[in-house]
């Protein structure tokens, strides 16, 4: 509605499969905006498991960017997709030296710093340079000689992985109690996982179902065998924890809720899991999330 007010016509809006109901929010969406009177386009795009549906998303793509010249159209989405990529290797970076900064509090400032900046350009190479310098600036950040940080996996549904306003900054959190947080879905391995299939692109999909295989066979929609199959995976790569996240109501990671104490109980991994609404209560959240990160200190410390 804010887009629309200031001009937008059109709504770009991603589609789903399985019992996932986020398939159905484009359709939804559209009729509500309708019957308040909005007469928009909306564009879905699909998930993409064949090159006939690579043909209809770049058709889709290039009634976004407003040229039927597909070469414009893949030379802006390859760029896009460098930017997204360097923005998750930047995370990464950020959670590492977070967890191990010798003056707490640097790591915040340079990310604060970061989105300033980043929101005051546009344009592929001023971007890049931006995160290029930033990577720069956390290199140079001095580690405490005695750190050594818990390590924690993120699972769950991908919005509220990569969205902080939405999971209260829990890598944040984390990260100022001394732990080095990963996430096991970014937007980044969002789409190689969507476009594998293609000759040049790569993803860890594979392996994840592999190690998800002996609880869950079969996918079932949104991000369940992810969160199963990185949580066995997490415990592989000896992992002090991990943490689960979803929305209320989701239906996959309801389904992989039930399925995570049984791993937890045979991996020797401790799960905490957390269901996110619009209601959830920062300070109720935080306390669950920092007695999480102490009984994991405790656990370490009696495993030495």
């Amino acid at each position: 509605l804010e887009s629309i007010q200031l001009g937008a016509d059109t709504v770009v809006m991603l589609g789903s499969s399985g019992i996932c109901r986020f398939g159905m929010y484009n359709s939804l969406q559209k009729d509500i905006l309708h019957d308040l009177g909005y007469e928009i386009e909306m564009i879905c795009f699909e998930p993409l498991g064949n090159f006939q549906e690579v043909k209809d998303f770049l058709f889709k793509l290039s009634i976004v960017a407003g040229t039927k010249n597909y070469l414009k159209v893949f030379s802006a989405f390859k760029k896009g997709l460098e930017i997204l990529f360097s923005l998750d290797e930047l995370d990464k970076l950020i959670n590492i030296v977070r967890a191990r900064e010798k003056i707490k509090g640097q790591t915040n400032r340079i990310v604060v710093e970061h989105e300033e900046k980043i929101s005051q350009v546009s344009g592929y190479k001023d971007t890049l340079q931006i995160i290029n310098r930033t990577k720069e600036k956390l290199n140079k950040v001095k580690i405490a000689a005695d750190s050594n940080p818990l390590k924690i996996g993120i699972v769950g549904e991908i919005y509220t992985i990569v969205e902080p306003f939405i999971n209260m900054n829990l890598e944040r959190t984390l990260g100022n109690l001394g732990v080095e947080v990963h996430k096991s879905m970014t937007a980044g391995e969002f789409i190689k996982e969507k476009m594998d299939f293609l000759p040049l692109i790569k993803s860890n999909k594979a392996e994840v179902h592999k190690a998800a295989g002996p609880y869950l066979a079969k996918e079932i929609g949104g991000h369940t065998v992810q969160t199963i199959g990185n949580t066995v995976k997490y415990s592989q790569k000896n992992f002090d924890g991990v943490i689960h996240l979803l929305p209320l109501s989701c239906m996959p990671e309801i389904v992989a809720m039930s399925i995570l104490p049984t791993i937890a109980r045979e991996k020797n991994i401790p799960v905490l899991t957390l269901v996110l609404d619009e209601l959830s209560g920062e300070g109720g959240y935080l306390t669950r999330v920092e007695a999480f990160v102490d009984s994991l200190y405790q656990r370490k410390a009696m495993v030495k």
